[in-house]
């Protein structure tokens, strides 16, 4: 079958948009008609060759949709089913599914197909490398099974898209990955699509103080609609001088946690130099490929800590959902995060704008 889909074919070179070939699905793939996906700075790193990977490619992986067909032995969702998608699939049998961590799986080639079997996504006939096992820039996706969610169909299908990526990542990354103790201090480093949703999470856990920084006074505004209870403008120029004095000055000695989300090493490092004793500091954002991170050993002596978090330590399907009942609590605002609509023919405008900061999240719709 045949879908228009953002084909990204060489670092530094614009998507284009072609018509490309889907298999049918086989035993454990689902078909899914995308109806949308939001454009993620992972994607943006991708094309700039921050985030290296084979090419040709598709990119998207913050998708929801509906299933249009599924393959022999598919029992989790059926035909006209509402689904969300995120690339934590797993194998379910290696160490780390079994004990509790499917979004490390060790295993994931047991979810994509076997070297030199039919491609499913291909371009005149040349093999696509699924981005993320998704490929969601496409009017329609083939993916392994334990990719997609079934979500109730009352939803808003661009809304619930977020929680394939972004919104796992953050609220995650504050739920799952910190364990944000109610009555405690958190300082969040940008607040884009990430940095919103570790608030969204830091919130939800009962922080008592949520401090986001970022460069753009703008988008600090955005924050405390969110759940920031106080704001600080970064950069050389900021009237509010050094980040980690400023933060220790406001918290009174330091926050207990601190995120970097967005993936610099110097935010990294300020993460860490910011924290209370006992602190701990999480990087969420994906550092580019070749950048170190330094940071004076000393302040382990207070025994602070510093840890990486992948996609927000998620069990997507038990996880997805408890956020998609936040949203229809009211307690978790995917709405509002969605800054600009754009159709597939402007990837390369909505990849431009997320890469100088100047919105939050930018969904793909494509009906």
């Amino acid at each position: 079958m045949k879908a228009n889909a953002a084909v990204f074919t060489e670092i530094g070179k614009d998507l284009t948009i072609e018509q490309i070939d889907i298999d049918d699905p086989r035993p454990n793939e689902v078909l899914v008609r995308t109806a949308a996906c939001g454009v993620c700075h992972s994607d943006v790193h991708f094309a700039k060759g921050a985030i290296l990977g084979p090419i040709p490619t598709v990119p998207g992986h913050e998708p929801a949709g509906i299933v249009e067909a599924v393959g022999a032995d598919v029992t989790s969702v059926e035909v006209g089913d509402h689904v969300i998608a995120c690339t934590s699939m797993f194998c379910g049998k290696c160490n780390q599914c079994l004990n509790g961590r499917p979004y490390l799986c060790m295993d994931r080639r047991q979810c994509q197909r076997k070297k030199g079997d039919t491609p499913r996504i291909s371009l005149n006939g040349e093999k696509l490398t699924q981005f993320a096992d998704l490929s969601a820039f496409s009017e329609k996706m083939l993916v392994h099974e334990t990719a997609v969610v079934k979500i109730d169909k009352d939803i808003p299908l661009e809304s619930a898209a977020l929680v394939g990526c972004a919104v796992t990542t953050g609220v995650g990354a504050a739920l799952n990955t910190a364990k944000v103790r109610p009555g405690s201090s958190v300082a969040v480093f940008g607040v884009g699509g990430i940095g919103i949703s570790v608030i969204q999470g830091a919130r939800i856990a009962g922080a008592r103080q949520i401090i986001a920084i970022d460069l753009v006074p703008a988008k600090l505004e955005t924050a405390k609609k969110f759940g920031a209870t106080h704001t600080l403008l970064g950069g050389p120029d900021s009237p509010d001088g050094d980040p980690v004095k400023a933060l220790k000055k406001l918290s009174g000695g330091g926050v207990d946690f601190a995120f970097d989300a967005v993936g610099v090493p110097q935010l990294s490092k300020q993460c860490f130099y910011a924290l209370a004793p006992k602190g701990l500091a999480v990087i969420v954002g994906a550092i580019p490929t070749g950048q170190k991170l330094e940071v004076d050993p000393g302040h382990f002596y207070l025994e602070k800590s510093i840890t990486g978090c992948f996609m927000g330590s998620n069990r997507f399907h038990i996880d997805a959902l408890h956020y998609l009942d936040f949203y229809k609590q009211g307690r978790l605002d995917l709405d509002a995060m969605i800054t600009d609509r754009m159709g597939l023919n402007d990837i390369n405008k909505a990849f431009g704008l997320l890469d100088s900061g100047e919105i939050t999240r930018a969904v793909i719709t494509f009906e």
